[in-house]
């Protein structure tokens, strides 16, 4: 697009999902209460496992990182996503599109690599017992949860420059509820195709590299769950991954479909529907599984609840 003779845009306005008032506002109760119930999941998780020592361990650690990212990685697109329901006129200037773009995908990419190393760490647990506190150390788990942070933030910086050295000379309307890299793109007068190309194969890397190590870790304990003698034991063993095997098949069966993708082929109104799954839906189901699926989570939520009994 030539950006001779147009007027530079500001600021971007939300579309969001839909012009009529009364589905607006359902959904506003819904992405609200969805919203309420992950910062209060997350945040328990995170409180029980910085006060309960039992679960001071790397399996834990890994778990309080991902809660701690999930209320990030939410808060980032769901308080514009709520507002878009309630105002007619939902505006973000083009700083705080392109702020928003850096650290959605920043945390994306963290939860990503985080996901990975849980899988790993649960793959040294159920296939090298005796080895795992060697391996899997305090200081080595928290090397590994720094590494995630670090890796993801570095991960989206080199579009994101580029990103903001592009110009905007309208239109001005992003039909999306949050700034996704594919409503940018369309929104450019500059010559995109650096840029995207470079995103896309960021996007790409970072999720198929972290999928692959995931699937190759759960590929190694199912091996060695079928080699159980016992029933019993391959039944417990496997209940240990499980849950965050749900949590892993539901964020990347959705990314992948939304960003692992050729460019061209693009909806905007299914890719709507999809980032709802990933930006508000897993970070509620994250908490959800793993308090009522881990024995251990619910004994000391249990404590909790008990030493709060007495105090009053």
């Amino acid at each position: 697009m030539d950006g001779t003779n147009q007027t530079a845009v500001t600021e971007f306005i939300f579309l969001g999902f839909s012009s009529v008032l009364y589905l607006r506002l359902t959904l506003f109760v819904i992405f609200l209460t969805v919203y309420l119930l992950s910062l209060m999941g997350n945040t328990l998780i995170i409180f029980i496992v910085l006060t309960d020592v039992t679960l001071q361990t790397p399996m834990y650690i890994f778990l309080g990182n991902l809660s701690f990212l999930e209320i990030w990685y939410t808060t980032a697109t769901v308080p514009k996503l709520l507002a878009t329901c309630l105002a007619q006129v939902v505006t973000i200037s083009v700083f705080g599109c392109i702020t928003q773009y850096y650290f959605f995908f920043s945390m994306g990419a963290t939860e990503c690599i985080l996901l990975a190393v849980m899988a790993y760490d649960r793959y040294l647990a159920i296939c090298s017992p005796l080895r795992y506190s060697l391996l899997m150390s305090l200081r080595v788990c928290l090397r590994f949860s720094a590494g995630s942070w670090i890796g993801g933030f570095i991960a989206p910086l080199l579009p994101t420059i580029l990103i903001s050295h592009l110009s905007f000379c309208g239109p001005q309307k992003i039909n999306h509820f949050f700034c996704d890299s594919d409503p940018i793109f369309k929104l450019s007068c500059s010559d995109t195709f650096l840029v995207e190309a470079l995103g896309y194969t960021c996007s790409s890397v970072v999720i198929l590299s972290s999928f692959l190590l995931t699937m190759s870790s759960y590929g190694h304990i199912v091996v060695t769950i079928i080699r159980l003698s016992s029933r019993e034991a391959r039944k417990k063993t496997f209940s240990t991954c499980a849950s965050h095997l749900t949590v892993v098949s539901i964020y990347y069966g959705t990314i992948i479909f939304a960003y692992v993708r050729p460019p061209a082929k693009y909806n905007f109104t299914i890719s709507k529907v999809i980032s709802v799954f990933y930006c508000v839906v897993t970070p509620l189901v994250n908490p959800l599984i793993y308090t009522l699926r881990n024995k251990d989570v619910k004994k000391a939520f249990r404590k909790l609840l008990s030493q709060k009994r007495l105090l009053l």
